[in-house]
């Protein structure tokens, strides 16, 4: 563990920051000191990221001060970040998919050859010592657009790690990692660390805050609630600190009252999936699994007809059910949310209305241009109301709700359409404790209420937690479907890589 320097790289002192109705930060302190892993905790809406995008000069601040190497720091926009030496990784991905990995990294930092042309040999000779140093195998000519959101994710980790920075600020870098990937960021992070430089790390995800962090700083409703070294904090303190109530469980399930089959699956095929065989039943939650590139959003993107299949038999209400669209899937009774909210689940300049309603918009078609605007906004608000989603109204624009009311408004977007089955692709992926158990809660509700749900998941605490059945993926195939009581974390690894099959229906 870091032992703290005299003097702090970074100090934020006394930072406001209001947008139009909306106070987003109160006079929040925060520093950090080199040669240590600051962890910045807080629920979604707590102001985390705003506070971030101050310090990278992404947003002004309202009133308060900065100060970085002793110096004060007033910062013109994100370029000026960097050339002071601030980096970070959003979580949102910032890549342009028709550009390869190289070309993403060195953005705009080009290196350049005597005559003043692009130096391609350098470009990806230096975007490969980067990769190699994550762990990433793909080559630096590779386009973007053809990577999984892992990959992506660690293509961006690897533009922040070019700048060389004094300070890397990290915003959920793993939500998308597999393990193998994440224990490869982790050790990158050490080493930035034992170099002198300060990493401040955000995430949910509290296990790796433990193992990661030295410090932690949590905030709550635009404020401080405090600062600690990690060693003197236990996980529940830390929820408590940022919920500011105690959660008695992390996981609320609630046992399964199985109906009849909703969704029969037999030997489906494609060029991502072999052979998958299945059922999801009425009134139960099928937690999907697998290591990353197992196959299970492909499956999921195959019943969704947004991804053609080659072979296989699927029943849905004792049906035949072949969709050759999502829309053909949607009016037959499948919801598909999907695990990348803001690339393919929302549209994220449209309102919350909007985007609940994008689904079945012939429902509130009056004429032949026009919607009923009344129907609309009633549909919209309901769901608003039933989901807790967090807003001054169902007009607010989608990309200004934090991640977890994001993932509300998908989940809306799923459910008007009124479906007999619903796919959740990782639920709760860069979602705060708080609104996790919402989410949670919600999905209980939708148990109860006769739905179908095949809740595809990484975090295996959460499959355990939540899921009445486990269904595990390797390599595009099942290998094998596990009973909620019989179901324990090795057993679920063992047939993840491969090296046993269990029970198949």
């Amino acid at each position: 563990m870091a032992t703290p320097a005299a003097a702090p790289i970074l100090e934020m002192r006394g930072i406001s920051k209001q947008f139009p109705g909306v106070q987003a930060l109160v006079e929040v302190d925060f520093r950090t000191f080199p040669g240590e892993v600051m962890a910045l905790l807080g629920e979604n809406g707590a102001g985390k990221s705003t506070l971030m995008k101050i310090l990278c000069g992404a947003y002004p601040k309202s009133s308060g001060e900065m100060v970085f190497k002793g110096r004060p720091l007033e910062l013109k926009g994100p370029r000026d970040a960097q050339q002071q030496g601030i980096a970070i990784i959003h979580q949102e991905l910032n890549l342009i998919r028709e550009l390869s990995i190289a070309e993403n990294i060195f953005l705009g930092r080009e290196p350049v050859t005597r005559a003043g042309n692009l130096d391609w040999k350098r470009l990806n000779a230096e975007a490969q010592l980067l990769l190699a140093r994550l762990g990433v195998t793909a080559s630096p000519r590779t386009l973007v657009g053809t990577l999984s959101v892992g990959q992506q994710q660690m293509v961006e980790i690897a533009k922040a790690l070019s700048f060389d920075a004094s300070i890397i600020i990290m915003d959920e870098p793993t939500g998308a990692l597999a393990e193998a990937e994440s224990l490869s960021l982790f050790r990158v992070i050490r080493e930035l660390r034992d170099s002198g430089r300060s990493v401040i790390y955000i995430s949910h995800r509290l296990k790796e805050i433990f193992e990661i962090s030295d410090r932690i700083t949590v905030l709550r409703d635009g404020r401080r609630i405090g600062e600690a070294a990690t060693a003197d904090l236990t996980e529940d303190s830390v929820i408590e600190m940022m919920v500011g109530r105690r959660l008695t469980e992390q996981f609320p399930h609630v046992p399964a009252v199985p109906g009849p089959v909703r969704l029969s699956v037999e030997r489906l095929q494609n060029r991502f999936t072999r052979n998958a065989s299945f059922e999801a039943r009425a009134g139960e939650i099928l937690g999907v699994t697998g290591l990353m590139g197992a196959g299970r959003t492909e499956l999921a993107l195959a019943l969704y007809g947004a991804v053609p299949r080659t072979r296989g038999k699927v029943l849905l209400d004792g049906e035949p059910y072949a969709p050759s669209s999502p829309h053909e899937a949607v009016a037959r009774g499948l919801a598909y949310v999907s695990e990348d909210r803001k690339e393919r689940g929302l549209v994220l300049g449209l309102s919350i209305r909007a985007n609940i309603t994008l689904p079945v918009l012939k429902r509130f078609q009056k004429l032949l241009f026009c919607l009923s605007g009344r129907g609309e906004r009633r549909a919209a608000h309901a769901y608003v109301e039933r989901l807790a989603i967090k807003t001054p109204g169902d007009a607010q624009l989608v990309r200004n709700l934090s991640g977890g009311n994001q993932q509300k408004v998908s989940i809306a977007k799923g459910l008007i359409t009124a479906p007999k089955v619903l796919i959740l692709d990782e639920p709760t992926r860069g979602v705060d404790v708080g609104a996790k158990q919402e989410i949670y809660n919600l999905m209980n509700e939708f148990k109860a209420e006769g739905l179908a749900i095949v809740m595809i998941s990484s975090e295996l605490p959460e499959i355990l937690g939540m899921s009445d059945r486990i269904m595990v993926m390797h390599d595009g195939q099942v290998t094998g479907v596990l009973e909620r009581g019989a179901a324990n974390q090795e057993k679920i690894m063992r047939l993840a890589i491969g090296l046993e099959e269990g029970t198949r229906e």
